[in-house]
């Protein structure tokens, strides 16, 4: 059994075929799927989906690129929504100066106004961050000071730095099908050195493809792929990482139930 702790099921790629989508998935062995909010304007879509299926779950946040058109004051909104069954995490959320599609105030505000709703809840913090490293610790060890909260990095290209930071804190670090593409050896050389027990495998469907499907729009089913490349560098079965991934996956993500 496998798990995709990240994916968006209700983006428009998926919307012809979803029920298709979601049946390869569990074709392939993987058994639950977490579709991840980006807005609240949106965020009915995202529940939607998650009702539909038994083994979807959701989150509930706003991406870093929507900070500034939905702007929070406090954490009330994240946490009223997060009072359904479903909702199983917080975010995503965090900073990317790389895109810069809103201004790095009011990310970091809506980044700790999501921490803030993590705390409060309990359910993990599902954390974005590109070229915002420093920003990222920095806000991270600081509210962390002020009550912890349990959280990964989703979809890990970072460097060991933010790597060994946020194991530090005690979170999971993801792994996304980019582990998997030809270039990314600096990335695998990071993440050989992560604990077996801290990681998880997503896809960001419909973003991301692993190999050999890179190029084509990407489904939950391929997590499989990218499961595979990581046990091979962790010299580990690929039976062995799909069985410590789910392990780590259910551990973190307490709210949701194994399928039968």
């Amino acid at each position: 059994m496998l798990v995709d702790s990240h994916c968006h099921l209700d983006f428009p790629e998926f919307a012809p075929e979803l029920d298709a989508v979601v049946q390869r998935a569990a074709d392939a062995g993987v058994k639950v799927c977490v579709s991840i909010g980006t807005t609240l304007a949106k965020f009915p879509q995202v529940e939607a989906v998650a009702e539909k299926f038994p083994n979807v779950w959701c989150s509930v946040g706003i991406h870093p690129h929507e900070a500034e058109k939905e702007l929070l004051s406090d954490s009330a909104p994240l946490l009223e929504r997060a009072k359904h069954p479903k909702v199983v995490a917080i975010g995503e959320t965090g900073l990317d100066y790389y895109y810069e599609h809103s201004p790095r105030a009011e990310q970091q505000r809506n980044f700790r106004a999501h921490i803030s709703a993590s705390r409060e809840t309990g359910l993990p913090l599902v954390v974005h961050t590109r070229n915002a490293e420093d920003d990222t610790i920095a806000i991270l060890r600081e509210e962390m000071g002020k009550g912890a909260f349990p959280g990964l990095i989703h979809c890990f290209t970072g460097t060991k730095r933010l790597a060994d930071a946020a194991l530090e804190l005690g979170f999971c670090i993801s792994v996304s099908g980019i582990a998997t593409f030809k270039k990314s050896d600096e990335l695998r050389a990071v993440l050989k050195e992560v604990p077996l027990d801290r990681l998880l495998v997503e896809t960001d469907a419909p973003y991301l493809a692993p190999m050999p499907y890179r190029g084509k729009r990407n489904e939950p089913a391929f997590v499989k792929n990218t499961a595979a490349v990581l046990a091979e560098l962790k010299g580990v079965s690929a039976e062995e990482m799909a069985s410590r991934t789910t392990e780590n996956f259910f551990r973190l993500f307490g709210k949701v139930q194994r399928p039968q």
